[in-house]
This record gives structure tokens, C-alpha cells and sequence, in this order.
């Protein structure tokens, strides 16, 4: 594991979001669904492309509190812009399960 600066860690712009819409893509190489996350009033709402599909399904998804890098560039997913990278974790079995507060929180707040 590379060590990184403190700095380095800020540049890293994690931010919450609420999903407010939710839709398969059955387009895409791998299960996935697209999402559209609103990060308040300054960044607004953005688009994501996640491979979420073995614990969610898009209705599930609609209201939860999740963390997402705002600040990579957007990435091409087959016809789909992905504008932020919507954070999880690995279960047992490498599937992934978001990461979000416990706590309600106010959207566009930043992890520090």
C-alpha cells in the first residue's frame, strides 16, 4: 500500500448525495444501474454509472444517502456520461455495497 500526503487526500473532492432517480442499464458490459444523485444547491444533480446490482435494485435505491467523488472527470459508459464515482465497498463476495451516512445529512456536504 503507497502512502499519500494529507494534501493529496483534500484534492479528493467527496461529497454526499441523495439518489433521486434510479434505472437499469442493461447496456453496459457489466450489471449496472445508472444513477442521477442530487448534491444540492452548488453541484446540483449529477449522473453515475454503478455496478450495484446484487444488493439493490433501482427502486431501493431512490432516497438513499450515498458518498460520490465529484470531482474526476466525467467517463463514457457505453451511451452513458458518468459525471461522479458513487463510493462502496466489497461484501464476501466483491459485490458492492454503497457507502453513506447513518445519519441524515445535508446534501453537497464534504468528507473530511
Amino acid at each position: 500500500m503507497s502512502t499519500i500526503s494529507f494534501d493529496d487526500f483534500l484534492k479528493v473532492d467527496i461529497r454526499v448525495g441523495r439518489i433521486v432517480r434510479a434505472e437499469p442499464y442493461p447496456e453496459a458490459r457489466k450489471p449496472a444501474c445508472k444513477l442521477w444523485v442530487d448534491f444540492g444547491p452548488v453541484l446540483g444533480e449529477k449522473k453515475s454509472s454503478a455496478q450495484i446490482t446484487r444488493h439493490y435494485t433501482p427502486e431501493d435505491l431512490i432516497g438513499r444517502q450515498v458518498l460520490a467523488v465529484v470531482n474526476f472527470p466525467p467517463r463514457q459508459i457505453g451511451r452513458f456520461m458518468s459525471e461522479v464515482l458513487v463510493l462502496g465497498v466489497p461484501d464476501e463476495d466483491g459485490e458492492v455495497v454503497l457507502v453513506g451516512p447513518d445519519i441524515e445529512v445535508p446534501s453537497g456536504g464534504r468528507l473530511y
